[in-house]
């Protein structure tokens, strides 16, 4: 039987008229044809191909057939495959007569795999044509609710599944192979100084705990407002990208690292809000009294002399609103490809959207698939993604207000995806607002006593942060303090001073260190 498969020049001779699909009926008819000769050669191509593959329809339906009594470990051939049909089933495809047709335009089994990535590729290209069609039909419609951008949308979001949907060059892979990585990754890690794995965040005792962003690892940030999540988010996407890093060879010679890009996606914050935070940062002046231009001359020569110093860093922001994960992923593989990627920031994960059909069944759903396409992106480029996320309500219920796994919001997914769980946690807000005031019949001296009690608790837990590693795929977890400047919505490492007064930089289990000695919420008798 003739192939189908047409060449350019046939159809430039054929004219304008209607053009065959891409298919090519000779090679699923080998293929089929191998598999009745040689069931082996099914195992070469199951792992990617599937009936609705072939062009022919009779051929899926074969395709069909000779999976399941395969997958049985029963035989496949004419013989067999007979009783899987019933008697019309079996005429409609050709009966005894075509399954022998079809063993006797056999290929060997070593071809099968070539022929069965021949049949999926022109499934592919028929697939494009049909979503040419679509785009181009959508795009003469007047549905006043299929937006041009709801269009390109669906039109990444096929394509993306379409690319990942029969990803056959993956598979096993030797463990000699997995050693070598690791053994590689560890080369790195002690070459490189502060014997990090993984990118450095420049803050220690975080970096000591987590040994650095790890590649293909999705971090989740997470805290109610106003404990800083963004704040610390732009901190670590700052240092990250300011990094002067060296790797050392054997000799001792040391080669300097290009500092990592770093890609930020700010769905709640507009870019020169994000930026303006940064500049605070590094000119070490109040956000507020930028935004008021409450500034002296010297305050406002170091905030020139800074926001030229940070020009020079790889950071890129993208503050484009209710971006689909879709989209994101796009962005950032272009971003890879134009300038190299070294972190993913996402700032936060519940202002995401997922594809419209997850939008159309629930929110749980609809975050499910937002978190696991993070987790995808992470592995897909190789970088660590730290997506930023909200808190439910129930943690203002409780008398100890630290977050816990249980209070991620709106999904478990969350939790199950994520390879590292952070909470954000700041005592110092919520003593703030129990200052004390008079209550009824009370005393003065009994308020001062008080007020008293409350400003030593203060004392202790004022400008102070803690990061609670409350999941770790890879490691242990614990509690990591640092030091906060709320003026200029900067987190910093805690001086050796601040370490001696009883209270540790760092609470990890099974690590040295005691436990933290800061008073728990609700514990302070005032």
């Amino acid at each position: 039987m003739a192939t189908s498969l047409q060449q350019p020049e046939d159809l430039e001779k054929s004219g304008p008229g209607y053009r065959q699909p891409p298919n090519n009926t000779e090679a699923e008819m080998g293929l089929l044809g191998a598999f009745l000769e040689n069931n082996r050669a099914y195992e070469r191509v199951s792992e990617f191909l599937r009936s609705e593959h072939f062009f022919d329809p009779l051929h899926g339906r074969i395709y069909d057939a000779v999976s399941k009594l395969i997958e049985r470990g029963q035989q496949a051939n004419p013989t067999t495959l007979k009783h899987v049909f019933d008697t019309e089933e079996f005429e409609e495809i050709g009966g005894h007569r075509y399954l022998a047709e079809l063993a006797g335009a056999t290929f060997s089994v070593i071809n099968a795999e070539d022929y069965g990535r021949l049949i999926y590729d022109l499934f592919l290209r028929r697939q494009l044509i049909d979503l040419g069609t679509d785009v181009v039909n959508a795009a003469f419609s007047h549905d006043p609710d299929g937006s041009a951008m709801r269009q390109i949308e669906g039109a990444e979001q096929y394509l993306y599944d379409l690319a990942t949907s029969g990803d056959y060059e993956g598979g096993f892979q030797s463990f000699a192979e997995s050693i070598r990585s690791a053994v590689d990754m560890a080369a790195v890690a002690f070459n490189r100084e502060g014997a990090l794995g993984g990118v450095p965040t420049k803050f220690r005792q975080l970096d000591l705990l987590l040994g650095g962003l790890h590649k293909s690892d999705l971090i989740v940030l997470a805290g109610r407002p106003a404990m800083g999540k963004t704040a610390l988010a732009t901190n670590i996407a700052f240092n990250v990208a300011s990094l002067n890093d060296v790797v050392a060879d054997e000799d001792g010679n040391e080669t300097p690292i290009d500092d990592p890009v770093v890609g930020f996606f700010s769905l709640e914050m507009s870019a020169e809000q994000l930026a303006g935070r940064i500049l605070a940062e590094g000119a070490q002046i109040a956000s507020d009294r930028i935004r008021k231009g409450e500034l002296n001359q010297p305050e406002f020569d170091r905030l020139v002399q800074t926001s030229q110093r940070l020009q020079k860093a790889p950071l890129y922001i993208d503050d484009t609103p209710a971006l689909t994960v879709s989209a994101l992923r796009t962005r950032a593989r272009r971003l890879k490809r134009q300038q190299g990627l070294g972190l993913i920031v996402v700032d936060y994960l519940q202002l995401l959207q997922g594809s419209a059909t997850a939008r159309e069944q629930n929110r749980v759903q609809e975050i499910s698939e937002i978190t696991r396409g993070l987790k995808t992106l992470a592995k897909e480029l190789e970088v660590p993604v730290i997506a930023l996320s909200q808190l439910s309500r129930a943690v203002e219920q409780r008398e100890d207000k630290r977050p816990q796994l249980a209070d991620l919001r709106e999904s478990g997914t969350i939790e199950q995806d994520a390879d590292v769980v952070m909470f954000i946690y700041r005592d110092e807000y919520y003593l703030q607002r129990a200052e004390p005031a008079r209550k009824a019949d009370e005393t003065t001296e009994g308020l001062n006593q008080r007020y008293m009690v409350w400003e030593e608790a203060m004392a202790q837990v004022r400008g102070r942060a803690e990061v609670i590693i409350a999941k770790q795929r890879h490691g242990p977890t614990g509690t990591v303090n640092l030091r906060f400047y709320p003026e200029a919505t900067k987190f910093d490492n805690l001086e050796d001073e601040d370490d001696l007064n009883g209270r540790p930089g760092s609470r990890v289990r099974g690590v040295p260190g005691g436990p933290d000695a800061a008073p728990q919420s609700g514990d302070v008798p005032f």
